[in-house]
Parts: C-alpha cells; sequence; structure tokens
C-alpha cells in the first residue's frame, strides 16, 4: 500500500512510531486491544503484545520491532499469532506534496499447504483492513 499525506516526514513517523495509535488505523471489526502497558519505547527490540479477533476467533498476536530507522523506517515481525509469518515493513519518504507511507507485508499462511486454500479470504480480509487503515490515514492527514 502506498499513500500520501499532506503531512511532513517527522509528525507522519512519530504518529506511526507511537504503538498507541495502532488500534486507532485498526478496523473495529477486529475487536483489537493492546495488551504491553502503554506508552511503549520503540527502538529495535520491543515486543509489542495485542489481542484481536479474525472471523471472531481471539487470537494474542506478539511483535517484534526488528528494524528501527527513525525517521523512514521500521519493521514489525510477527512472533506469535495468526501467521505462519508476518513481516510489516513501513517506509516513510518525504516528497513535494507531504509525505509518502508505503507498507509492505510478507505474510504466509499456518498449517501449509493446507491453509493455503484459505488465501483468497484471508486476500480479502487483508485488503479490507488496509483500506480501512487508508482511510483513518486519509482522515487524520488530509482533512
Amino acid at each position: 500500500m502506498r499513500q500520501t499525506v499532506a503531512a511532513t516526514l517527522p509528525e507522519v513517523f512519530a504518529f506511526f512510531s507511537d504503538a498507541g495509535n495502532l488500534q486507532r488505523l485498526t478496523s473495529p471489526e477486529l475487536d483489537f486491544s493492546i495488551v504491553t502497558p502503554l506508552p511503549i519505547k520503540m527502538h529495535v527490540g520491543t515486543l509489542i503484545e495485542y489481542r484481536l479477533k479474525l472471523y471472531g476467533m481471539p487470537f494474542l498476536w506478539k511483535t517484534l520491532i526488528s528494524r528501527w530507522e527513525p525517521p523512514h523506517c521500521f519493521v514489525d515481525e510477527q512472533l506469535k499469532g495468526p501467521y505462519r509469518l508476518w513481516v510489516h515493513t513501513h517506509r516513510f519518504t518525504e516528497t513535494d506534496e507531504g509525505t509518502e507511507i508505503h507498507d509492505h507485508v510478507r505474510y504466509r499462511l499456518p498449517v501449509w499447504p493446507l491453509g493455503e486454500s484459505a488465501l483468497p479470504l484471508v486476500k480479502v480480509q487483508l485488503d479490507k483492513i488496509f483500506a480501512y487503515r487508508r482511510q483513518v490515514i486519509d482522515d487524520l492527514f488530509n482533512s
């Protein structure tokens, strides 16, 4: 996902580096909550635990901040959760219009190869999650 917002690179990075804002960016249908006490100091090695529901099933999700390069990039990797692999790279680039936000997610489903049968359903769900996120970001930075 790529999206440009009318805000400075430091403003955008500050927003995304505050783990507490993740709940604002997550669709209410996921019943998402941060378990780790806030505020969370972000750096390489930071561990964050969340609770959420996917298709009504509750999950504990634990991520590791594996890369931290303010104000341009950070990476969170799932250590525990519903995916076999989840690596979410967040990149931020200053442009003439403001700041470009680029999200790239690499994921694999559990129980390979059987889990792959759910791939079309998972893609639809992820598209929906990131569409919600995109709209909230647009509302926050471009209104």
